[in-house]
């Protein structure tokens, strides 16, 4: 009995570490549109970007200002076109990652999310990054469609 629950342990390790989630995905159009970098005059942009493998299998729901905008995956990122001012975004997980955010008009915001282990589920951390960090990570990743 215990061996059987060491080997359904180290599978459900690596299916976190190495398996793919299945998130709904924008058309490439969208994905190199979206890797200009433009703004809006009168909007900011938030790309929340998750560039590693770790977690692969597990989907992150992202939520803007009290509103669910979709989930990420590994090598996955978000755009949210919003009004410039105060916001509050959340990673939800096994613990949820909390970052405020004040945004200024025809501005780029880069967020990381890294993917931490939890001791039940997939948990993260979001980290407001710069411009030259963002786009990197966002070059190494598909972008995903959100509700938003």
């Amino acid at each position: 009995m215990y061996k059987k629950l060491i080997v359904a342990a180290v599978l459900a390790g690596s299916a976190f570490v190495t398996g793919c989630a299945s998130v709904p995905m924008a058309s490439p159009e969208r994905d190199s549109q979206a890797k200009t970098f433009g703004v809006n005059p009168n909007k900011s942009n938030i790309y929340i970007y998750r560039n590693e493998s770790m977690g692969g299998a597990v989907k992150l729901p992202i939520v803007l200002d009290g509103k669910i905008v979709g989930d990420t995956a590994a090598k996955t990122f978000v755009l949210l076109e919003i009004n410039p001012g105060n916001h509050k975004l959340v990673s939800k997980g096994e613990t949820d990652s909390v970052l405020e955010l004040v945004t200024q008009p025809r501005k780029n915001y880069f967020v990381w999310q890294e993917v931490k282990m939890g001791m039940w589920a997939a948990s993260s951390k979001l980290q407001l990054v710069d411009e030259a960090t963002g786009k990197a990570g966002v070059a190494e990743c598909k972008m995903v469609e959100t509700q938003y």
